[in-house]
Protein backbone atom coordinates (compact mmCIF):
# COMPACT_ATOMS: atom_id res chain seq x y z
CA UNK A 1 0.00 0.00 0.00
CA UNK A 2 1.05 3.59 -0.92
CA UNK A 3 1.91 5.62 2.10
CA UNK A 4 2.58 8.62 0.43
CA UNK A 5 -0.18 11.67 -0.14
CA UNK A 6 -2.03 10.63 -3.24
CA UNK A 7 -2.32 13.50 -6.10
CA UNK A 8 -5.60 11.94 -7.40
CA UNK A 9 -8.97 11.42 -4.93
CA UNK A 10 -11.43 8.64 -6.41
CA UNK A 11 -14.72 8.64 -3.95
CA UNK A 12 -16.24 5.78 -2.91
CA UNK A 13 -19.72 4.68 -2.23
CA UNK A 14 -19.95 2.91 0.90
CA UNK A 15 -22.87 0.58 0.81
CA UNK A 16 -24.48 -2.05 3.51
CA UNK A 17 -27.02 -2.02 6.34
CA UNK A 18 -27.32 1.05 8.41
CA UNK A 19 -30.35 -0.49 10.47
CA UNK A 20 -29.04 -0.73 13.93
CA UNK A 21 -26.53 0.92 16.52
CA UNK A 22 -23.62 -2.31 15.00
CA UNK A 23 -23.95 -1.37 11.40
CA UNK A 24 -23.68 2.61 12.05
CA UNK A 25 -20.53 2.49 13.86
CA UNK A 26 -19.03 -0.18 12.05
CA UNK A 27 -19.78 1.39 8.46
CA UNK A 28 -18.24 4.73 10.20
CA UNK A 29 -15.23 3.23 11.68
CA UNK A 30 -14.27 1.59 8.86
CA UNK A 31 -14.74 4.41 6.48
CA UNK A 32 -12.57 6.30 8.31
CA UNK A 33 -9.76 4.11 8.66
CA UNK A 34 -10.01 4.02 5.21
CA UNK A 35 -9.95 7.68 4.45
CA UNK A 36 -7.07 7.67 6.38
CA UNK A 37 -5.02 4.93 5.59
CA UNK A 38 -5.17 5.51 2.13
CA UNK A 39 -3.57 9.04 2.58
CA UNK A 40 -5.84 11.23 0.29
CA UNK A 41 -6.43 8.70 -2.70
CA UNK A 42 -9.82 7.13 -1.25
CA UNK A 43 -12.69 9.43 0.06
CA UNK A 44 -15.58 7.20 1.12
CA UNK A 45 -19.50 8.52 0.82
CA UNK A 46 -21.29 6.80 3.67
CA UNK A 47 -25.18 7.23 2.69
CA UNK A 48 -26.03 7.15 6.85
CA UNK A 49 -24.29 10.44 7.18
CA UNK A 50 -26.29 12.34 3.79
CA UNK A 51 -28.55 14.87 4.80
CA UNK A 52 -32.47 13.91 3.63
CA UNK A 53 -34.18 16.87 2.73
CA UNK A 54 -37.42 14.59 3.38
CA UNK A 55 -38.30 11.78 4.98
CA UNK A 56 -40.44 10.41 1.28
CA UNK A 57 -38.64 6.99 0.75
CA UNK A 58 -38.87 7.67 -2.78
CA UNK A 59 -36.04 10.76 -2.50
CA UNK A 60 -33.84 8.91 -0.16
CA UNK A 61 -33.69 5.95 -2.64
CA UNK A 62 -32.79 8.75 -5.35
CA UNK A 63 -30.55 10.70 -3.49
CA UNK A 64 -28.56 7.40 -3.06
CA UNK A 65 -28.99 6.21 -6.49
CA UNK A 66 -27.55 9.55 -7.39
CA UNK A 67 -24.39 9.34 -5.32
CA UNK A 68 -23.72 5.59 -6.88
CA UNK A 69 -23.71 7.34 -10.65
CA UNK A 70 -21.47 10.41 -8.98
CA UNK A 71 -18.92 8.13 -7.06
CA UNK A 72 -15.91 6.60 -8.63
CA UNK A 73 -16.04 3.58 -7.06
CA UNK A 74 -18.20 1.57 -4.60
CA UNK A 75 -17.79 -1.04 -1.81
CA UNK A 76 -20.67 -3.09 -1.26
CA UNK A 77 -21.28 -5.23 2.34
CA UNK A 78 -22.30 -8.24 1.22
CA UNK A 79 -22.46 -9.51 5.21
CA UNK A 80 -25.90 -11.62 6.57
CA UNK A 81 -27.39 -14.76 6.26
CA UNK A 82 -29.60 -12.84 3.65
CA UNK A 83 -28.22 -10.16 1.72
CA UNK A 84 -29.92 -6.44 2.14
CA UNK A 85 -31.97 -5.76 -0.51
CA UNK A 86 -31.39 -1.94 -0.58
CA UNK A 87 -27.53 -2.64 -1.31
CA UNK A 88 -28.34 -5.45 -4.01
CA UNK A 89 -30.31 -2.75 -5.96
CA UNK A 90 -27.60 -0.15 -5.90
CA UNK A 91 -25.15 -2.96 -6.44
CA UNK A 92 -26.45 -3.81 -9.44
CA UNK A 93 -27.46 -0.42 -10.48
CA UNK A 94 -23.58 0.61 -10.00
CA UNK A 95 -22.76 -2.59 -12.32
CA UNK A 96 -25.31 -1.01 -15.12
CA UNK A 97 -22.25 1.65 -14.70
CA UNK A 98 -19.67 0.01 -15.14
CA UNK A 99 -18.34 1.53 -12.15
CA UNK A 100 -15.50 -0.50 -10.40
CA UNK A 101 -16.64 -2.40 -7.25
CA UNK A 102 -15.32 -3.98 -4.32
CA UNK A 103 -17.50 -6.71 -2.21
CA UNK A 104 -16.90 -7.24 1.30
CA UNK A 105 -17.84 -10.45 3.37
CA UNK A 106 -16.88 -10.73 7.00
CA UNK A 107 -19.66 -13.07 7.99
CA UNK A 108 -18.22 -16.45 8.43
CA UNK A 109 -21.37 -18.00 7.77
CA UNK A 110 -22.24 -20.13 4.79
CA UNK A 111 -25.02 -18.20 2.83
CA UNK A 112 -26.60 -18.53 -1.03
CA UNK A 113 -26.72 -21.57 -2.99
CA UNK A 114 -23.24 -22.01 -4.83
CA UNK A 115 -21.16 -24.84 -4.52
CA UNK A 116 -18.15 -25.33 -1.78
CA UNK A 117 -16.08 -22.74 -2.64
CA UNK A 118 -18.54 -20.61 -4.54
CA UNK A 119 -19.62 -16.84 -3.06
CA UNK A 120 -21.45 -17.21 0.10
CA UNK A 121 -24.38 -15.29 -0.96
CA UNK A 122 -27.05 -15.57 -3.89
CA UNK A 123 -25.68 -16.16 -7.11
CA UNK A 124 -27.46 -13.55 -9.35
CA UNK A 125 -25.10 -11.56 -7.39
CA UNK A 126 -21.89 -12.81 -8.37
CA UNK A 127 -19.65 -12.93 -11.64
CA UNK A 128 -19.64 -9.02 -12.57
CA UNK A 129 -16.95 -8.14 -14.20
CA UNK A 130 -14.74 -5.12 -12.37
CA UNK A 131 -15.57 -6.66 -9.36
CA UNK A 132 -12.99 -7.24 -6.44
CA UNK A 133 -14.12 -9.33 -3.45
CA UNK A 134 -12.84 -9.38 0.32
CA UNK A 135 -13.68 -12.26 1.94
CA UNK A 136 -12.53 -13.19 5.52
CA UNK A 137 -13.85 -14.42 9.15
CA UNK A 138 -14.43 -11.90 11.19
CA UNK A 139 -14.27 -13.64 14.34
CA UNK A 140 -10.86 -14.98 13.62
CA UNK A 141 -9.80 -11.74 12.98
CA UNK A 142 -10.69 -9.72 15.43
CA UNK A 143 -10.11 -12.98 17.95
CA UNK A 144 -6.31 -13.05 16.32
CA UNK A 145 -6.35 -9.50 17.10
CA UNK A 146 -7.29 -9.76 20.45
CA UNK A 147 -4.83 -12.09 22.18
CA UNK A 148 -2.18 -10.42 20.19
CA UNK A 149 -2.28 -8.26 22.88
CA UNK A 150 -0.10 -8.41 25.75
CA UNK A 151 -1.58 -7.37 29.78
CA UNK A 152 -4.83 -6.36 29.90
CA UNK A 153 -7.10 -7.18 26.95
CA UNK A 154 -8.19 -3.08 25.74
CA UNK A 155 -11.17 -3.37 23.51
CA UNK A 156 -10.14 0.55 21.67
CA UNK A 157 -7.18 -1.21 20.90
CA UNK A 158 -7.85 -4.32 19.56
CA UNK A 159 -10.30 -2.51 17.70
CA UNK A 160 -8.08 0.02 15.89
CA UNK A 161 -5.89 -3.01 14.90
CA UNK A 162 -8.98 -4.70 13.56
CA UNK A 163 -9.98 -2.43 11.79
CA UNK A 164 -6.80 -1.17 10.29
CA UNK A 165 -6.38 -4.50 8.44
CA UNK A 166 -10.00 -4.82 6.91
CA UNK A 167 -8.68 -1.29 5.67
CA UNK A 168 -5.60 -2.18 4.32
CA UNK A 169 -6.99 -5.17 2.94
CA UNK A 170 -10.04 -3.30 1.17
CA UNK A 171 -7.71 -0.53 -0.07
CA UNK A 172 -5.77 -3.20 -1.48
CA UNK A 173 -8.51 -4.78 -3.24
CA UNK A 174 -9.49 -0.92 -3.99
CA UNK A 175 -5.59 0.01 -6.11
CA UNK A 176 -6.54 -3.62 -8.08
CA UNK A 177 -9.69 -3.01 -9.26
CA UNK A 178 -9.25 0.74 -10.49
CA UNK A 179 -6.83 -0.82 -12.58
CA UNK A 180 -8.74 -3.43 -14.39
CA UNK A 181 -10.09 -2.31 -17.97
CA UNK A 182 -12.92 -0.20 -18.24
CA UNK A 183 -15.72 -1.74 -20.48
CA UNK A 184 -17.59 1.41 -20.79
CA UNK A 185 -16.23 4.01 -23.38
CA UNK A 186 -16.74 7.51 -24.35
CA UNK A 187 -16.57 6.42 -28.19
CA UNK A 188 -19.49 7.34 -30.42
CA UNK A 189 -21.18 8.54 -27.32
CA UNK A 190 -21.86 5.24 -25.15
CA UNK A 191 -21.21 6.59 -21.84
CA UNK A 192 -23.40 9.60 -22.06
CA UNK A 193 -26.24 7.29 -23.60
CA UNK A 194 -25.45 4.74 -20.54
CA UNK A 195 -25.40 7.52 -17.86
CA UNK A 196 -28.19 9.20 -19.57
CA UNK A 197 -30.32 6.10 -19.43
CA UNK A 198 -29.42 5.21 -15.65
CA UNK A 199 -30.92 8.78 -14.56
CA UNK A 200 -34.52 7.87 -16.38
CA UNK A 201 -35.28 4.17 -16.13
CA UNK A 202 -35.37 4.06 -12.34
CA UNK A 203 -38.17 7.12 -12.27
CA UNK A 204 -39.22 9.54 -9.72
CA UNK A 205 -37.53 12.08 -9.22
CA UNK A 206 -34.02 10.68 -9.89
CA UNK A 207 -33.75 12.24 -13.44
CA UNK A 208 -34.30 15.75 -12.23
CA UNK A 209 -30.79 16.04 -10.28
CA UNK A 210 -29.13 18.75 -10.68
CA UNK A 211 -25.91 16.16 -11.62
CA UNK A 212 -23.36 17.42 -14.88
CA UNK A 213 -23.30 14.38 -16.78
CA UNK A 214 -20.81 15.71 -18.62
CA UNK A 215 -18.41 16.72 -15.95
CA UNK A 216 -18.87 13.30 -13.98
CA UNK A 217 -18.14 11.67 -17.53
CA UNK A 218 -15.14 13.34 -18.27
CA UNK A 219 -13.53 13.43 -14.12
CA UNK A 220 -13.67 9.17 -14.77
CA UNK A 221 -12.47 9.30 -18.09
CA UNK A 222 -9.21 11.37 -16.78
CA UNK A 223 -9.22 8.79 -13.94
CA UNK A 224 -8.69 5.79 -16.26
CA UNK A 225 -12.33 4.55 -14.98
CA UNK A 226 -14.04 4.97 -18.50
CA UNK A 227 -12.27 4.27 -21.42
Amino acid sequence: MNLEVSSTTYTIYFAGSLFDHKDLTGNAILVSYINELSCGKYLCILPQDLEQATNRANDIRDQDLRYVLECDLAIFNFDGAELDSGTVVEFIYAKSLDIPCVVIRSDFRQGGEQARGGDRWNLMASFYPRTRKLEFNAMEWYQKELTSLSGEQDVFETADRFYKKIATALINELDAVIDEAPLLSTDKGQASSVYEWALSFPGSGVRKSELNLNDIIKSKREKGLIG
